[in-house]
């Protein structure tokens, strides 16, 4: 092999509307020689996977894509769309790669309605012919309606028998689409066409019924990425020009008018206006923006002129963050999803085997008719086939993860939606998270020199910190008029604080026991940390050199809604923990306000140490916002950011809070708990009908037109379960307390959009 052959290659592919059409890709490539680790994403039609192009090139991978049906271009090309088809949607054909054409991609393009996409035609052709059939029945000779009922079979069958003969030369025979091949025409075969014309159609409203609901679900994930204006007015000299908003660099100045939406992420430069998060959040009351702080791209301006500095590039706004976690949380399959996934592949074959006994043991060994057995054992296969039963899971977790989406809750797959269902403990970090992370200073004591010289060197260590406290400290240097000392070398101490050096001197600002550790902290020290401790302040304290400098004291309060999370939390029977590294003190005066029990003095190992020893005998979510979080939202068995936390801990975290908002946490344990209920009832569904319906078959009670209504009717029965997914409110929903606890009486009013 050739060294570099093997690489990561990405594709748009088109025409998938189930998690049975995504698995069909799967299984139809991933067969293919030097391919490993496919993923196939649904809702973003994404097809990524690794590929020795030494074993197999990327053109024989589109073969094998537009093979079966689908349409296929590569990453950021236009989107390549089958026509001229029946079974997939908007167009689609089964063919080869001469039967497609390029058209602009779906975002650029409104959906068609049902009726207008190729299995709509199909439904409504099938449907009339059908209808004629029956006619013709009451009008015409019964040889005349025979054949009526044939044509009509056959124009609705050689779509779904084509597309079958396609999954079975890759390898896939046991398809839907080859046991309703079988079906229809062994029914034909034996004389009952009006009954294999009454499955085809039937298997045709189910096919139907399923894109539009996938296509209902992509829509909600699509529509975000609509909230972002194409274009922004952009400050050149003293003049403004409209330009792309995706060409926005950081650093520039844009101006949002009232009624417009924000183009970027970015931070108010001047300017005083209510802004309307919902689109983004799902907060429903605008907040107030002053300069300096932050907006998001997506929101609305709704008062007055705002003049914004951008802050991050437009593949990085929090649009098009939120966009690329739902994607990337759909390739994280639930193992709910993983096991019955394996369960099918075992499931089908079993049942083919079934149908062909019930066709032949009891003619050959008991004298029975023919027909009636060979009918009996074409629909067990109908009744057979696992569609509902494979889309239960990916349906019900697509369906969270857009609620989730809209309601600024984001979750990395199923995985993490079955993990937080689970949930019995939550460990929240304090500063940024149960508090507002917006400390302020309330003391400086000066021990050498002067307040102003004292600052400066604060500010110098910590300028450019994510910290609240480093940031709280400059702010303070700021607002009276100090400029920040020039520092190099600056590094964060994980824990304790913050170093750098200043004018050729060590200058480091962080806990009182760092100061201790460095023999800094004398007597009268401690007593005075002691004392501002006790009224529930932070003390950092500044070294010069390991000589102390001065003190300076912050206080941070807690969130409005923190102890009405934990109350929710109680309520739903889950224990809270606040893990901080402030002292004991101040950590003893913020937890007795909320409720909570607290450890305290916890170095980041100390805080994974705390997540580990909770682990062992609970599920365990950890909630966090800083770079010092990563390793304990790492080491829980769920790890939820902050919204306005660090890129650090967004990336290492399973789930984000885009709110800020303490109660979101249950509410995030409340969908994950009404997702994996919605799950259960779905398996339920689907297994339950099967299991009555088989029975039935075999006893010769229900035929082959109630054997593919059991199967379509299972599969939109779990589908339409599902999509009430896209109506549940986690911040209202009293529903899914954990069972022998009362429903929590602390939920939020607020609606969200």
């Amino acid at each position: 092999m050739a060294e570099g052959s093997t690489a990561q290659r990405e594709w748009r592919v088109t025409g998938m509307d189930c998690g049975a059409c995504a698995a069909k890709l799967r299984g139809a490539v991933e067969r293919l020689p030097g391919v490993a680790d496919v993923d196939v994403a649904l809702m973003s039609e994404r097809l990524r996977l690794t590929l020795d192009e030494n074993e197999t090139a990327p053109e024989r991978i589109e073969k094998a894509v537009r093979g079966i049906g689908f349409g296929i271009s590569p990453k950021g090309a236009k989107a390549e769309r089958p026509k001229g088809g029946f079974i997939l949607p908007d167009d689609a054909v089964i063919g080869g790669a001469g039967a497609v054409s390029q058209e602009p991609a779906p975002e650029e393009a409104a959906d068609p309605v049902w009726y207008q996409t190729a299995k709509g035609r199909l439904v409504l052709g099938s449907g009339a012919l059908l209808a004629m059939a029956w006619a013709s029945r009451l009008a015409l000779p019964a040889e005349v309606s025979h054949w009526a009922f044939v044509i009509a079979t056959l124009i609705g069958l050689i779509p779904v028998a084509r597309r079958a003969f396609a999954m079975a030369r890759v390898g896939m025979p046991f398809t839907i689409e080859m046991l309703m091949t079988i079906a229809a025409s062994g029914a034909l075969v034996i004389g009952e066409p009006e009954e294999a014309a009454l499955v085809v159609f039937l298997f045709a409203v189910g096919e139907l019924l399923e894109g539009v609901s996938a296509g209902k679900a992509r829509n909600s994930i699509r529509a975000l990425t609509k909230l972002v204006p194409k274009t922004a007015r952009l400050e050149v000299g003293n003049k403004t020009r409209e330009v792309a908003a995706e060409a926005l660099s950081v650093g520039q100045i844009v101006q949002v008018r009232p009624g417009d939406r924000v183009p970027c992420d970015g931070e108010v430069v001047s300017g005083t206006s209510g802004v309307n998060e919902s689109p983004v959040t799902g907060e429903s009351v605008p907040r107030l923006k002053e300069p300096g702080a932050d907006v998001f791209a997506g929101s609305i301006n709704t008062e007055s002129l705002l003049r914004v500095r951008v802050t991050k590039p437009a593949a990085d706004n929090t649009i098009a963050r939120i966009v690329r976690l739902v994607e990337e949380a759909e390739s994280a399959r639930a193992p709910t999803e993983r096991f019955i996934g394996r369960f099918s592949r075992v499931y089908m074959p079993a049942v083919v085997g079934m149908a062909a006994l019930v066709a032949v043991v009891p003619p050959l060994a008991f004298g029975g008719a023919w027909g009636e057995w060979v009918y009996r054992a074409l629909a067990l296969l109908l009744i057979g086939c696992p569609c509902a039963l494979v889309i239960s899971v990916p349906a019900s977790i697509t369906s969270a993860l857009s609620t989730g989406a809209r309601n600024g809750l984001l979750m990395k797959g199923g995985a993490v939606i079955e993990a937080a269902a689970r949930v019995t403990h939550v460990a929240f970090d304090k500063t940024g998270t149960l508090t507002l992370g917006k400390p302020r200073v309330t003391d400086v004591q000066v021990l050498v020199g002067k307040e102003a010289d004292l600052l400066a060197l604060a500010a110098g260590v910590e300028n450019g910190a994510s910290h609240p406290l480093g940031q709280a400290i400059c702010g303070a240097a700021e607002a009276r008029g100090i400029d920040s000392a020039v520092a190099t070398q600056s590094r964060a101490l994980p824990g304790k604080g913050a170093e750098a050096v200043i004018a050729r001197a060590t200058i480091c600002i962080g806990s009182p026991r760092l100061a201790a550790e460095r023999g800094a902290l004398s007597a009268t020290l401690r007593a005075e940390v002691e004392t501002l401790e006790a009224q529930g302040k932070t003390v950092v304290i500044v070294l010069r050199d390991n000589e102390a400098q001065g003190l300076i004291a912050l206080r941070d309060e807690p969130r409005a809604d923190a102890a009405e999370a934990v109350a929710q939390l109680h309520a739903l029977g889950i224990s809270s923990v606040m893990l901080t590294g402030d002292n004991r003190r101040t950590a003893a005066a913020i937890a007795e306000g909320l409720g909570i029990d607290h450890r305290a003095e916890l170095m980041p190992e100390d805080k994974v140490a705390a997540i580990q020893n909770l682990t062992v005998e609970a599920r365990v979510m950890m909630i966090g916002d800083g770079i010092n979080d990563a390793p304990a939202l790492a080491a829980a068995h769920v790890g939820v950011a902050m919204g306005s936390g660090t890129d650090v801990a967004l990336e290492t975290a399973d789930a984000a809070i885009l709110r800020d908002r303490v109660t979101d946490v249950p509410g995030q344990i409340r969908l994950a708990r009404a997702a994996m209920g919605n799950i259960r009832q779905n398996i339920a569904i689907a297994l339950g009908l099967k299991a009555v319906f088989l029975v039935t078959t075999v006893l010769g009670i229900t035929g082959l037109w109630i054997a593919i209504l059991a199967d379509t009717g299972a599969t939109v029965l779990v589908t339409l379960n599902a999509l009430r997914l896209l109506f549940f409110r986690p911040t209202t929903a009293e529903r899914l307390a954990a069972p022998g606890c009362r429903p929590t009486t602390h939920a939020t009013n607020e609606t969200t959009v």
